[in-house]
Formats: structure tokens, sequence, C-alpha cells
């Protein structure tokens, strides 16, 4: 059967979840427009887009079969929009998105914490923002090069903008998942995201920072921060693990060895993965640690309480420009007063 494609798709934020995105879509025959910083676009100019991951899969994308533009192209009318900016530039970015599109036009949120989708929605009067979540982590392995070294399927809110893109996205090896309700489950990424700044801190790859006991009990300690959080406000984040976050917490505080046996389902990340965060921290970008530990500071304050060890974590990333310091288990482990 022919494979029915709704329209072009444009990448706002041409990082590596957008290039992994896009440069898949693309292999798949989908239009694509890579809108990004000029760094990116001119290795995938070079290059062409190259994307791959755990599971053996390597798709190669030629420089001529992706636009490529520094801003939303004049007189562009995509069918849908995948905004993958940084969650700092969300607001500029939908302004922009309407200022240059037709209203109406579907634009899916496939960005880290809680708020980007309302943030955009606002910033961008007349498009049909939605909420989404990618569970996996990509990194960017060199120029033009996208690698996802984790397992999981998208999720994205039911809309009738999205009408026919699953089975392209299946086609296109990132499948993704309509549900009536997405908050739950952004919830249920961030508290997996909270193990994001830890993992930056460490300097190590996202596997064997893992393995490190320390740095799995600073991750738990946020975590069982966060779940308290979200119960004071009466939020159930949904199970988006092998293991829901209560069980997950007693797994991770597990010695190694016995955490190695135990875990092996969530230790599927190979050797290349790790946070987007660290990325930041090695360009010497602000890092995304507000949309995350932040959040949980601020719903925490809107209940009447505090999560200190959440923004001490914010503290830290903010330092990181200033004063760049890896953090081993004992040194981390101590400034979030465990």
């Amino acid at each position: 059967m022919t494979l029915r494609i709704p329209g072009e798709v444009l990448v706002m934020g041409a990082g590596t979840i957008g290039c992994y995105l896009g440069g898949s879509l693309a292999a798949a025959g989908v239009p694509v427009t890579l809108v990004g910083r000029p760094r990116t676009l001119d290795a995938v100019a070079t290059r062409g887009l190259t994307v791959t991951d755990l599971d053996g899969r390597k798709t190669h994308v030629a420089a001529g079969q992706v636009r490529l533009a520094p801003q939303v192209p004049a007189g562009a009318r995509p069918a849908l929009v995948l905004l993958c900016v940084k969650s700092g530039a969300t607001a500029e970015a939908a302004a922009q998105l309407a200022a240059a599109l037709p209203a109406g036009t579907g634009v899916l949120s496939m960005q880290n914490g809680i708020s980007n989708a309302a943030v955009a929605a606002q910033a961008g009067a007349g498009l049909v923002v939605l909420p989404g979540m990618v569970p996996y982590n990509v990194a960017e392995l060199g120029p033009g090069a996208y690698h996802r070294g984790t397992a999981g399927r998208l999720v994205a809110q039911r809309h009738d903008v999205l009408d026919g893109w699953p089975p392209v996205f299946e086609a296109a090896g990132v499948p993704l998942d309509l549900v009536d309700d997405a908050r739950p489950i952004q919830w249920g990424k961030l508290l997996l995201n909270l193990n994001n700044p830890v993992n930056a801190l460490s300097g190590l790859p996202l596997r064997a920072e893992l393995m490190e006991r320390g740095y799995r009990r600073c991750f738990a300690a946020l975590m069982e921060e966060a779940l308290g959080v979200l119960a004071r406000a009466g939020i159930a984040p949904a199970q988006v693990a092998a293991l829901p976050p209560g069980k997950l917490l007693k797994v991770l505080r597990l010695p190694s060895p016995v955490f190695r046996i135990v875990a092996a389902r969530m230790l599927k990340i190979d050797a290349k993965a790790r946070s987007s965060m660290a990325d930041d921290l090695t360009l010497g970008r602000r890092t995304e640690v507000d949309a995350l530990c932040g959040e949980v500071v601020r719903l925490a304050q809107a209940h009447g309480m505090q999560a200190p060890r959440n923004a001490k974590m914010v503290q830290l990333l903010d330092v990181w420009p200033r004063k760049p310091e890896q953090l081993s288990p004992a040194r981390m482990s101590e400034a979030l007063g465990l």
C-alpha cells in the first residue's frame, strides 16, 4: 500500500532531536525543511543527514533532500511543524511561526518540560499548538550525524491536525502514539529527565553514569522530591519507563551489581548515549534545567511547599558557564544534602 504523506514538515529548531526526527521523516519521503543555527545547517548542507540508532538502523539523507533555512521561509505552508527549540527560545520561535504561517497550522511541541506548548500557544496566536513527548536520547556524533541511544515511542495530544501522520511516523522509524491527555505523560517523562542534570554534571556517558550508585542516589533524591510535590498537587504521573516511579526509586538505590541485573531493560543504552544537557554544557550553552528541575520548584511553591534539591540543581547548572566543574558522586551528594 502506498504511504500517503499529508504534506511538508517544518522542523523549528534543528538540534539533536530536530535533526533526528527530520532526517528520519525525510528518509521516508516526507518533504522536510530544517530551521536552525548556521553550525548545524552548514554541516547538513555539506554532509547531508545520517541518522542511526541502538537497534542498528542507519539511514543517510543527501544534502539536497532537505530544505535548509535560518528562519521560517517566506511562503512556507507546512502541513505540520515540529517545535524542537530549547525551552528558553519557545516564545520567540512561536511568534516567528505565527507571523509566517497561516492560522490553524499544527505545531507539535517535541520539547522537554511541561509548559512549552502553553508558552508557544500564547506567543503564537492562531497556531494549533499541541504538547508532545520524546522518550529517547539523541546524541550528535559528528557534523550531520545523529544517533538515538535509547528506546521509546513519541507521544502527542490527539487532534485533527495530526490526522494521517501516525502511519508516516511509523514508516519513518519514529512511531507516534496519540493520547487524549498528554500531561500525565509529560510529568512521567519529566521525572526521568531529572537525571539529565545529574548526567550533565557527571561528565559521563549516560550508561556509565547510571552504573555509579552515587549518581543514581542523586537522581532518586530529585525524583522522590518531585513525586512528593506532584502528590500535593494532585497530579498522577504516567508510567513511561519499564517500572512505575515508586518502584524505580527503590531500584535506583540498589547496589550496582544488583542494579545491573534488576535494571537490565533500563540499561539498554549504548555507549554513545548522553543527555542533551551534557551537550549544552560542552558547547557552553545555557541548559534547560529550569524547564525540568525548575518546573518542580515552581509547582512546589504554588502549593506552599519547597523543593530544595531541585532548586539546588538549578543553581548548580546556572553556575556552570562561569565555573565549569564536573562533580563526583560524593560532591554531588553533598551539594544535594544527601
